[in-house]
């Protein structure tokens, strides 16, 4: 009788045990996952309000942490080691483990994008949740996978802090000139300082050095009317009052609008000023290169590359048209229009705090345009959302050097920039794209 107690009741354990042991699957990593991942630092980068040369930084690392865990798994995909300045190869995996490095690269991605941004918890809250989904999945998958992944992350995080950021956060700010008037002046509403002075001491990506494509000088500056640099100083003061003459019907103002992409709107109410918050031109581009990777249904690898290559593109060429902003200092248009043309002139979009020279949103237009044509080909029709969450329409481009140009064009409409220094500008950001793409081995051909 014992015998037949002690045979029900181990019967009966074994039923439980089996009913509470987890189904163990593997784990799936989709190229949505990574676009969600994306998406989260893109909207941490808002709340933040990075300036658009730091949010270029943002994207690039944990981008390249990513990629270099994937292509060490997979053939087709060179290394990036040795091919941008300092990245050495990353480490190797305990030889016992086996990785899941789909997932090994999401977790050091978002383990980097943590150290990069300021509000570290909204990051991590995103991370525990999917940590928790996977955990409960495959433990020892998830584990061994997390373990390399935050491994790779040191190496990557070890070498980024040697790119003089957090030096150039101690350097002095600065100084207006304003004794000489083609220099650059803080402008309304919020008057504020030149951001980044120091960005061309960052160390580059690919490109040899801030000023390997210093761009042509913009025309000698001049208040005479018949010099060339007064006429383009008129010419975004005529080509302002005609688009906005047109009212809602203007073309021209809603290209302005929808390439915006200014994170230091300020807005004036009675006595209260605050901001409103917007994606940077970086941002913009890297919501393309989302745009591009579904529509061409890329899988992981193929996504993840076209977020590394596309980031590092506009990292460098932040770092090139920077490098100019403050050697030529030039003043912006609505400076002098307001000095010598028309006091009350307001430009459409409002100027953001730095020198004119050349339009950032154009240089970083050309530079992620070239990227994104050497991976999905020219004549890639896509419609670009990116802006729809700040109120904006689609609008449809028959290439990224479309869209490019038309982003370029689009600070001149809003009359922040003056021409040369937007097709000077466009100019340099695909000289530079075309070094970066010419130089840097990713996919094996």
């Amino acid at each position: 009788m014992n015998r037949i107690k002690v045979i029900t009741v181990l019967f009966f354990i074994g039923i439980l045990f089996n009913a509470c042991k987890k189904e163990v699957k593997p784990i799936i990593v989709t190229p949505n996952d990574f676009h969600a991942a994306v998406d989260k630092v893109t909207e941490v980068m808002i709340h933040d309000i990075f300036s658009p040369p730091v949010a270029s930084r943002i994207y690039a690392y944990p981008n390249i942490a990513a990629y270099e865990i994937m292509a060490k798994n997979n053939n087709d995909y060179s290394s990036l080691s040795g091919q941008l300045h300092g990245l050495s190869e990353i480490p190797e995996p305990k030889n016992d483990q086996q990785i899941n490095y789909d997932l090994a690269a999401l977790i050091a991605h978002m383990d980097l994008s943590k150290r990069l941004i300021f509000s570290e918890d909204r990051i991590e809250r995103y991370r525990d949740s999917l940590y928790g989904t996977w955990r409960d999945r495959n433990e020892s998958e998830f584990n061994s996978a997390k373990e390399y992944g935050l491994l790779v992350a040191q190496h990557i995080s070890e070498w980024m802090d040697k790119d003089n950021y957090k030096q150039t956060r101690t350097m002095p700010k600065f100084s207006v000139d304003s004794e000489d008037p083609s220099r650059w002046q803080p402008t309304p509403p919020a008057y504020m300082s030149g951001i980044e002075p120091h960005w061309n001491k960052i160390r580059p990506f690919v490109i040899d050095s801030a000023s390997q494509f210093k761009p042509t000088p913009p025309p000698a500056f001049s208040v005479e009317k018949d010099s060339d640099f007064y006429k383009e100083l008129k010419e975004v003061y005529d080509i302002s009052n005609e688009i906005t003459a047109k009212g809602d019907t203007s073309e021209e103002v809603a290209i302005a609008q929808f390439w915006d992409c200014n994170p230091y709107v300020s807005v004036t109410r009675g006595h209260l000023m605050f901001a409103t918050k917007k994606i940077t031109p970086g941002a913009h581009w890297i919501g393309i290169t989302k745009i591009a990777s579904r529509k061409n249904n890329a899988d992981v690898m193929e996504t993840v590359h076209a977020y590394t290559k596309t980031s590092i593109a506009i990292a460098d060429a932040f770092i090139s048209c920077w490098d100019e902003k403050y050697r030529s200092n030039l003043i912006r248009p609505e400076t002098l229009i307001n000095q010598h043309i028309d006091d009350s002139w307001e430009p459409v979009l409002q100027t953001p705090p730095f020198p004119e020279y050349t339009s950032g949103h154009s240089v970083v237009s050309g530079a992620a345009a070239t990227a994104l044509t050497s991976i999905f080909g020219d004549d890639f029709h896509f419609n670009d959302d990116t802006e729809v969450a700040y109120g904006l329409p689609v609008r449809s481009f028959e290439s990224f050097n479309k869209a490019a140009d038309e982003a370029a064009i689009s600070r001149m409409y809003g009359g922040i920039h003056y021409r040369a220094a937007v097709e000077i500008g466009v100019k340099q950001g695909r000289d530079l794209g075309r070094f970066i793409v010419d130089n840097l081995e990713t996919k094996k051909e």
